[in-house]
């Protein structure tokens, strides 16, 4: 059991402290650095397959290239749409997708959906109370994290 439960305590604790770094950036520069968020494609990847072939359960590692492949792609769209999207925030949208994705579908939806809804409330307190207009960048990044940390929140209950 360590060698299954070793390297996903590894894998999420990486994910933990760039999503820390990652957010701490982006909310000050409105930038998700390559150099931060490319290393946790392999990284969380070779640590899933890992704990997949210690448990000897391929499946998880299945739906966490799915949903990489999918959120990567949903985010992309969303940017050649206009959508507001940056590219840092479509290679991030990615990693998350590989992270939720291995917990299971749900998980993505649920993260998904709860970065939009996060996001949305925060530019309708920004405009609210003065602090932006509907021209006002927003970083994303912060609630793409903060929506996948609820979602794997929840996937524990």
């Amino acid at each position: 059991m360590p060698l299954v439960v070793a390297p996903l305590a590894l894998a999420y604790a990486l994910f933990a402290v760039a999503s820390i770094r990652l957010t701490v950036i982006d909310l000050k520069s409105h930038r998700l650095p390559d150099a931060l968020v490319l290393p946790l494609y392999p990284l969380t990847l070779v640590l899933f397959a890992i704990a997949g072939l210690a448990a000897g359960q391929g499946a998880p590692l299945v739906t966490a290239l799915l949903g990489g492949g999918v959120l990567f792609l949903l985010y992309a769209a969303l940017r050649m749409l206009g959508g507001g999207i940056g590219g840092g925030d479509v290679k991030l949208a990615g990693v998350v997708g590989v992270v939720l994705g291995h917990t299971g579908w749900p998980a993505v939806l649920i993260g998904t959906a709860a970065a939009f809804v996060l996001g949305g409330a925060a530019a309708l307190l920004l405009l609210a109370t003065g602090r932006a207009t509907r021209t006002t960048r927003i970083a994303f990044g912060p609630y793409l994290l903060g929506g996948a940390w609820l979602a794997l929140a929840a996937s524990t209950l």
